[in-house]
């Protein structure tokens, strides 16, 4: 049964894991493969559920204990659940909550790369993408649109934030992921050939006059295919794109020079699903 707890005190160092430690401390809590990230929302909270991730505690509005939220209580099991007013818990997160519900949960060890490109024929690259607005919208569109996996260099926003979980709707827990390197000197090689050794063409995506258009022949022909994503505003690094096996632009009209990179995303992940 979950033991429910009526919150009148904001400091209980209870709530910190909701409300006073950063996404890093967050990530490295305890130690590195115990961290912590917070789902918002009980569709996001039931897709980590779905997907076996493990619930430590549960914050939420107390209208929400006999409404939306009791499915997810309902599938818990024994872990605190802390409620208070809207107002009261708008107080100690500094935000309002979205659908009234945050679940703090466990990490699970990341599996290897070889895990997760295993009968993979098409799998995402992000390299160095800051912004986790952007890496939710990239997760929910290569979920959508047929790719097999999503691999993050080590420069590259967590996956886990809380806002790139929230933007990503739980996609996040539905498409297999990993970090392609532990530290910035994996990347792009080893790391580049570790794909290539896999099987995989690389694809870069990027603005360059040696790339080839999203629609050549050769790249629908592919077996298998990483598609690379650079960070926003500088794109690919020049190092990256020189280990790569195709350069691919999407072409662009009306003097526009580029797209956002998750609106991009979306394009190549359709143009270049598997056949």
């Amino acid at each position: 049964m979950p033991k429910i707890v009526e919150v009148t005190d904001v400091t209980l160092p209870e709530l910190d894991l909701f409300a006073r430690l950063t996404e890093a401390q967050l990530r490295n809590r305890l130690e590195p493969e115990k961290g912590i990230f917070i789902a918002e929302s009980p569709k996001v909270i039931e897709r980590a559920l779905d997907a076996g991730y493990e619930p430590v505690a549960l914050l939420m509005e107390r209208r929400h204990i006999d409404g939306q939220g009791q499915s997810v209580i309902a599938r818990c099991g024994a872990i605190p659940v802390y409620t208070a007013a809207r107002e009261l818990l708008a107080q100690l997160t500094g935000y309002p909550l979205t659908r009234g519900v945050l679940c703090a949960m466990r990490r699970p060890p990341l599996p290897s790369v070889e895990e997760v490109c295993s009968g993979a024929r098409r799998v995402a690259v992000l390299e160095g993408i800051v912004d986790s607005t952007n890496i939710g919208a990239i997760f929910r569109s290569a979920a959508a649109l047929n790719m097999d996996a999503v691999l993050v260099t080590p420069s590259c926003s967590d996956p886990l934030y809380r806002r790139a979980v929230r933007v990503s709707m739980g996609s996040i827990f539905q498409i297999p992921w990993t970090r392609i390197g532990s530290d910035a000197s994996q990347w792009p090689q080893p790391g580049i050939a570790r794909l290539q050794e896999l099987g995989f063409k690389t694809a870069a995506m990027a603005l360059s006059e040696s790339s080839v258009p999203i629609d050549d022949p050769r790249l629908m022909a592919e077996e298998k295919l990483a598609v690379l994503f650079g960070t926003e505003g500088d794109g690919l690094s020049p190092r990256t794109l020189a280990c790569c096996d195709y350069t691919v632009r999407i072409p662009m009209s009306h003097d526009v020079d580029s797209l956002n990179v998750a609106a991009a995303s979306a394009v190549a992940f359709w143009q270049l699903r598997p056949r």
